[in-house]
């Protein structure tokens, strides 16, 4: 792993703090790293793997960045594609602010599906009870697009379109909500056109 001198991603006081506190109730928590990378494309913005791992796993070729006592992974693969970028902690969520796009013929849009089955109405459900009310206090609002082989698609509207994070493993966020209230979902998709979004402020939670 190697330490840079001038960070790929910064990361604002308000997300440090709330990424220690939460690391704290980690074990080893001393040991653990946040870990950001690039895990996908979806219509036109980058998707985020963000999650607490032991710094020691970096390779040799991964950039390392510390802010005070938190110490900052992030991949290889990623380093210019997170070039320039923020993360911050906007209330309730983690905000990936990111400059760079994916270049054209990236992944496609999310399929679409007839959402009167059981599974998609549980997952209806969860949004309107759980998700909506919370995110509606920011301008935000979450809609199921389609249910296919155990993913769920989610599109964001509002307050919540232009939001470049997509997974905070160490966050509550959408993706929890949905896992934790319908067993038959494996995976969170989100299918937002976050480029065309304006005053970003929560996103789904992506592992």
């Amino acid at each position: 792993m190697t330490d840079v001198a001038e960070p790929v991603l910064v990361v604002t006081d308000d997300a440090r703090r709330q990424i220690v506190d939460v690391r704290a109730g980690e074990p080893d928590a001393d040991t653990l790293a946040l870990w950001v990378e690039i895990s996908g494309e979806a219509d036109g913005s980058f998707t985020y793997l963000m999650e607490l791992r032991p710094e020691a796993d970096a390779a040799p070729d991964d950039a390392v960045q510390r802010h005070d006592d938190l110490a900052v992974v992030v991949p290889i693969d990623s380093v210019e594609r997170l070039a320039g970028a923020t993360l911050d902690f906007a209330g309730s969520g983690m905000v990936m602010k990111n400059p760079n796009r994916p270049s054209l013929g990236g992944a496609g849009s999310a399929p679409t599906g007839d959402l009167s089955g059981p599974v998609a109405q549980a997952v209806l459900a969860v949004l309107e009870a759980d998700i909506n009310p919370a995110i509606a206090a920011h301008g935000g609002r979450a809609d199921l697009v389609a249910v296919e082989d155990g993913v769920a698609y989610v599109r964001m509207s509002g307050g919540c379109q232009g939001c470049g994070l997509a997974s905070v493993t160490l966050s509550q966020g959408i993706e929890v909500a949905i896992l934790d209230g319908v067993p038959d979902i494996q995976s969170v998709i989100d299918t937002t056109d976050h480029a065309s979004g304006n005053n970003p402020y929560y996103e789904s939670a992506k592992k």
